[in-house]
This record gives C-alpha cells, structure tokens and sequence, in this order.
C-alpha cells in the first residue's frame, strides 16, 4: 500500500513538473497572441498587461495595408511549398538508393555525405553565391532553392527509414518483372509515407523561417519572404510592439497548425527512422 501510494505521489510529482514547463513553454507564444490585439502602445506599459483591455484587429490590417505583408507572406508560402517539392524529390529518391540500391562506392559515398553533416552551413553560403552569381541566378527565387533541393539529412532521414523495409519484398516484385521505378513508386512510396510527412514538415520549416539566404540572394524588395521583411519592418517601426507581435503571429502560427495537424506522422518517421543504423 505504501509503494503504491509513493508510485502515485511521484507520478503527480511528474505531471506538475512537466505541466510547469508546458505552461512556461506556453505562455510566450500566448503572451504574444495577446499582445497582437492590444492598441498600439498598450503593451510598452508597466506591468506589461497580460490581456488587451480592448482587443483590436488595428494591428494586422497595419500590416496588409500599409506594410504591404500579404505580398510577403504569398511569397513564402509559395517558396516554402516549391523547396518541399524539391526536398521530397532529391532526398527520396538518393535516401532509397544509398538504402536498396546496390551501385560501386555507395557506402564510401554516404560516409563522405555523413562526414560533411558537420560543416556549418554558413560556410558554404559565399562559394554557393558566387556561383550562382555566374549563372546569373541571384535576386531570383531559382537561387533561394538552389540549397533546399537536396540536404544531407533528408537523405540520411530516408535511408534510415528505408533500411526497414524487407529486400523479400523488393525482390519478389522483381520477380514478378516490375520495374525499378513500378517498384519505388508502388510499393516503396507507399511505405515510406510516414517519413514523407516528417520530411516535408522539416523541408517546409527551414524554407519558412530562413532568414539569412534570402536575405543575400534577394535585392528586390517585392521578393522579399515573410521573415526578411518584418526584419525590415522592425527598423521602421522599432517602438510599434504590437504591431510586430501581430508579425510575428503570421510567422508563427501557420507552421505551427501544419506541425500540430501532422504530429502522428511525423512522431512515427522519427521513431521508425531510428530503428535500424
């Protein structure tokens, strides 16, 4: 009776602990929702308010009206779809290869590609420009997904995920006569779908948030993605807190329903990806 009562008192011990930290985890992204329906200057008082004493819309229809952010937001939601596309394309096909495929030097070459995981990718950012600056693709959309077509850990993600499908079942629709390609699309595609949806939940985040290659790449300002342009935003309106609170509500909440909406498949392509090395 004592070692149940302690096994339930450490059990509730644990659900408030971890309570504790998803409210303190919360309440930042809550506070921020709050602070987009203030008026403007509401939130700079002290102590800052936690709710708005009389919530407004002012704040986001200052930014499709006069910052013009609907364009920006088309902008990202239009590349970050192009570069999933684009990461579910490369990074699927060479993940099952390195995976099923048998062809000379794979494992030395999916060594090297594990070996340069550990080279920042900043370091790469002024040979690829200039590059791309030879091929005439800077301020272009082209050159903001020249690096999202393919990534190391998409491929390594796949090929992980793809050691757990049985060769038996490769091999008993080769000896049915299907193709290659009848078998990767069939049968390979189909199993591979919960590693699809965590694929792309990553390809899409990374090209949603990045700030730092569009920013090089990019010179006109009608191309601007979403992030560049509230970084931009912030130096004309440095005092307007509410204003970028309601931003960065742009930013944010999009992703995160995305992320909220495939959870269940993209928890089972990491679990499942990690079950063979």
């Amino acid at each position: 009776m004592k070692l149940r009562h302690r096994t339930g008192a450490r059990r509730t011990g644990v659900n408030l602990l971890l309570l504790l930290c998803a409210a303190l985890t919360i309440f930042p992204l809550a506070w921020m929702l709050s602070v987009s329906f203030m008026s403007p200057g509401e939130a700079s008082h002290f102590p800052p308010p936690l709710l708005p004493a009389h919530p407004t819309l002012a704040n986001y229809h200052a930014l499709f009206a006069q910052a013009g952010i609907g364009r920006y937001f088309t902008n990202s939601v239009l590349l970050a779809v192009a570069a999933t596309l684009l990461s579910l394309t490369f990074n699927v096909g060479a993940g099952y290869a390195f995976a099923k495929l048998l062809f000379r030097g794979r494992e030395r070459v999916f060594k090297l590609l594990l070996g340069a995981l550990v080279i920042p990718g900043q370091v790469a950012m002024l040979p690829l420009f200039l590059i791309l600056k030879q091929m005439g693709m800077v301020n272009t959309y082209f050159g903001v997904l020249v690096p999202a077509a393919a990534s190391i850990f998409g491929i390594f993600l796949v090929r992980q995920y793809a050691l757990t499908i049985p060769d038996a079942l490769l091999e008993a629709a080769r000896l049915d006569g299907a193709s290659e390609f009848r078998i990767f699309r069939s049968i390979v595609l189909p199993l591979l779908t919960p590693i699809l949806v965590t694929l792309s939940i990553f390809s899409f985040l990374a090209s949603w948030n990045d700030f730092m290659w569009p920013l090089i790449v990019l010179t006109d300002k009608d191309l601007y993605t979403l992030p560049v342009a509230l970084a931009l935003l912030l130096n004309e309106h440095v005092q307007d807190n509410e204003m970028m609170m309601a931003g960065s509500v742009l930013t944010i909440f999009p992703v995160l329903l995305l992320f909220l909406a495939m959870q269940r498949y993209y928890i089972q392509g990491l679990l499942m990806g990690s079950v063979k090395g």
